[in-house]
């Protein structure tokens, strides 16, 4: 896993500082601490910074092609480069490295722009195409690795990450009032969008191709689900079947690595059913890491345990403590880039420190299964919400909502304020956005405690008028599983899930992570399954549990879906919380950034700290308001970026019309 940087500037109007180019690489460097690179001609720069994961002796990048016309820089893996590999040297194609980046360039040289349509992988690429003045630009289909961009006069700037953009003192650093408005409403920007001011993210799927002329942004692949004509007509078993094999592949190429791949441990179905088969399958004893909470609410260390020895792997466990999480807060935004509204991406964070100190540079999740098969409670809340609006007299409402959240029934409160919850927007269930819009506007009540200023700034803003623009033609031909699947991956996996949740945790610490369940072959696969076998009644993924009868223990077949949180209230207001944390909530540091009311805000606080069971929309503003402080903080008001040496790149290719000469080395320079 790697971090790229870079500049692509057509007009040729300044010559493309090598400084700036170490500059935007010195950020990344927690993305790949191994080595780096430089790549400069007269109009183009690329950086990159290493983790040595395949070729650790002859992978230094920028990898050129035969003829030196294509430089590619990439952050990512390319799980089946072995099968491309071998198919490009039967056409002729000679390769002076056994890297996965040196695959992508040639086949790009093969097939062009076609390349991305044969790459299993999760990746961000730069590829600077000589011959036909170009820079292209590409993103892998879920958007597992992120990368972000902006204009900056002629100047295209590009990075992993938001950080390295700015290392560019004429890049503004502003926050960006639509975008707070979807963070507050959806967890999140929508695709395309970061949370600062004229910083796009490339959307997952999507390539850039930027030539002297214009820049553009192409789609390649969606997210694939068919209308119910085009689904197979499989028995469960023949699924099943089906599903092992493509399952069994993933995994087995996700493994390949000339290093130790290690695997997450939740003790839930997913991580579970991936440890237990490379544990069968590939490597009995494969490391494993888990969490453990402090507040018993949180934790699921009996399943862990049951799950160790099941298995009997090599386990490493993490004691996530609230006043840890609480102080480890700043140093996930730094990483993030993004208000958060939930903790929960700060003991992943602490996590991947521990696999990082273990030794261990690549872990295979479970994440995307939830999406993939149907395992979230928005499905099933969905299904019986419409049951509800097809049947409003029916007696079985409220034995339904029971069948959810069983417990709801030994607190009568809950028990109703469920029930009047699910019953609201039932006049609805024609909207494309029906089964989310519910949970979207509970979240948005947030935005209450926006300041008059940022509320003005946003205008008439609708974030859900955006996602409805966003939705496919063939849409409205799926069905109603299969639109919510789709809602969740578009909005929630790729920007929320695989980003704070996922990659920009993992890499602070230098770990990837590798997740099989969205596989390309997978999902196509299962878009084609019908939604009957995801969510049979109210059984949450029923086709992959069956999968894994004979594989996992009974109790973990069958415990009840135990969705990943982390304290908020507890562990942000904790005793021990930060001189940062208590200044930012401050009404000085409130009224200073102007983005949130601060007579509410301090109510909030004080409404919080008296409530031994703080409400799920109080507890998702205060994340959001003291995490928009830190970062308005930490990149707007006084951007002082972290890095951790100086960088000297292994690697300097200077290919300008008016190289440097370094007497010291008697070779270009940079």
């Amino acid at each position: 896993m790697c971090g790229i940087a870079g500049i692509f500037q057509p007009d040729r109007a300044a010559a493309i500082s090598p400084d700036m180019l170490r500059a935007m690489i010195s950020v990344l460097g927690h993305r790949g601490p191994d080595e780096s690179g430089i790549y400069l001609d007269d109009q183009t720069g690329l950086g990159q910074t290493r983790l040595s994961i395949i070729d650790l002796s002859s992978g230094t990048q920028p990898i050129h092609n035969e003829d030196k016309t294509l430089w590619i820089v990439f952050n990512g893996e390319i799980f089946n480069y072995i099968e491309l590999r071998e198919k490009l040297q039967r056409k002729g194609h000679r390769f002076y490295t056994t890297t996965d980046t040196e695959v992508i360039l040639h086949l790009y040289e093969e097939k062009g722009i076609d390349c991305l349509k044969e790459l299993n992988g999760q990746f961000a690429f730069a590829i600077r195409d000589t011959r036909q003045n170009m820079l292209f630009l590409a993103r892998d289909r879920v958007g597992i690795r992120p990368l972000y961009y902006t204009h900056c006069g002629p100047s295209l700037i590009f990075a992993s990450e938001i950080k390295s953009i700015f290392m560019n003192r004429n890049v503004s650093r502003e926050l960006d009032p639509v975008s707070m408005d979807q963070i507050f409403t959806f967890w999140s920007p929508l695709p395309g969008q970061s949370v600062f001011k004229d910083v796009h993210q490339l959307p997952p799927g999507h390539y850039l191709l930027a030539t002297e002329g214009k820049t553009e942004v192409r789609k390649y692949w969606d997210i694939p689900f068919c209308p119910k004509a085009d689904q197979l007509d499989w028995s469960p078993d023949l699924i099943c079947e089906r599903l092992q094999e493509l399952l069994l592949d993933a995994i087995r190429i996700r493994l390949r690595a000339d290093v130790p791949v290690g695997t997450y441990l939740s003790g839930g179905l997913d991580s579970s059913g991936i440890t237990a088969l490379v544990a069968r399958n590939f490597n009995h004893d494969v490391k494993t890491f888990g969490i453990r909470f402090e507040d018993p609410a949180f934790d699921e260390g009996e399943y862990q345990q049951q799950m160790v020895a099941f298995l009997g792997t090599d386990y490493t466990e993490l004691m996530a403590t609230n006043a840890g999480i609480g102080e480890s807060l700043p140093d996930v935004l730094w990483h993030c880039e993004t208000p958060l509204l939930r903790t929960a991406p700060v003991p992943l964070f602490l996590l991947s420190r521990l696999v990082h100190d273990s030794g261990i540079k690549v872990v295979l999740t479970g994440e995307g299964a939830d999406e993939v098969f149907g395992g979230y409670n928005i499905f099933r809340e969905a299904a019986v919400r419409r049951f509800w609006a097809k049947n409003p007299g029916s007696q079985a409402r409220a034995d339904l909502i029971g069948q959810l959240y069983p417990y709801i029934f030994d607190n009568p409160r809950l028990k109703r304020m469920l029930q009047s919850f699910f019953a609201q927007g039932l006049d609805q269930t024609d909207d494309p956005l029906f089964s989310h819009l519910i949970r979207w506007e509970n979240t948005a009540r947030t935005k209450t405690f926006f300041s008059d200023d940022l509320r003005a700034a946003s205008g008439s803003y609708s974030g859900y008028e955006q996602v409805r623009e966003m939705l496919p033609p063939e849409f409205g031909s799926w069905d109603h599983l299969a639109q919510a699947q789709y809602l969740e991956m578009k909005v929630f996996m790729g920007n929320y899930l695989l980003a704070s949740q996922g990659d920009r945790v993992a890499m602070g610490n230098s770990v990837e992570i590798r997740l099989p369940f969205l596989d390309p072959n997978l999902m196509e696969f299962m878009g084609r399954v019908p939604s009957v076998w995801k969510l049979l009644g109210l059984k949450e993924k029923y086709i992959l549990k069956r999968s894994f009868r004979g594989i996992l223990p009974d109790s973990v077949l069958a415990r009840p879906k135990h969705p990943y949180r982390a304290p908020i209230a507890d562990s942000l207001l904790h005793a021990t919380a930060s001189e940062q944390t208590q200044e930012m909530l401050s009404e000085g540091a409130l009224r200073r950034n102007g983005l949130f009311n601060a007579k509410k805000v301090a109510h909030l606080i004080k409404k919080l700290q008296t409530s031994s069971e703080p409400g799920e929309v109080d507890s998702m503003a205060l994340t959001g308001i003291l995490s928009s402080q830190i970062l308005h903080n930490r990149f707007v008001e006084d951007f002082q970026p972290r890095t951790d040496r100086r960088v000297e790149p292994a690697l300097i290719i200077d290919r300008r019309s008016a190289p440097q000469v370094d007497p010291r080395r008697g070779d270009n320079i940079a």
